[in-house]
């Protein structure tokens, strides 16, 4: 049995790591609650077009972007997502301050009016 002066010498140590490692784990698991933004281009419509679609994303100013196609500023609403219809079929990136969001689902026009 321990006598009673060497149990706290031995247990400070271990007390005092559990409290530096409860913020580190707590501001791990509230930045992985946050949701990630999230965007996507539908497949080319008939019309030649596409939709363009996400979700995730604080609400305010956000900037839309493409190598190759027309984008600009915008308004997220309050719900964090949006909805663009009939757009030019594009890479698209949203920008928000230092976010950027890379949109999904659109890798080229493949010859046949269908993704690539």
């Amino acid at each position: 049995m321990l006598n009673r002066r060497v149990r706290p010498l031995l247990l400070a140590p271990v007390l005092a790591g559990a409290l530096v490692a409860a913020p580190a784990a707590l501001h791990a698991a509230t930045a992985a609650a946050a949701p990630a933004a999230t965007c996507s281009v539908s497949a080319v419509l008939p019309n030649g077009k596409v939709h363009l679609s996400g979700g995730g994303f604080t609400p305010g100013p956000a900037f839309l972007s493409s190598p190759t196609a027309a984008g600009g500023q915008f308004t997220i609403p309050a719900n964090g997502g949006f909805n663009m219809p009939n757009v030019e079929p594009a890479q698209y990136t949203v920008s928000q301050g230092n976010e950027h969001t890379q949109c999904s689902g659109y890798s080229g026009m493949d010859g046949t009016g269908g993704m690539g």
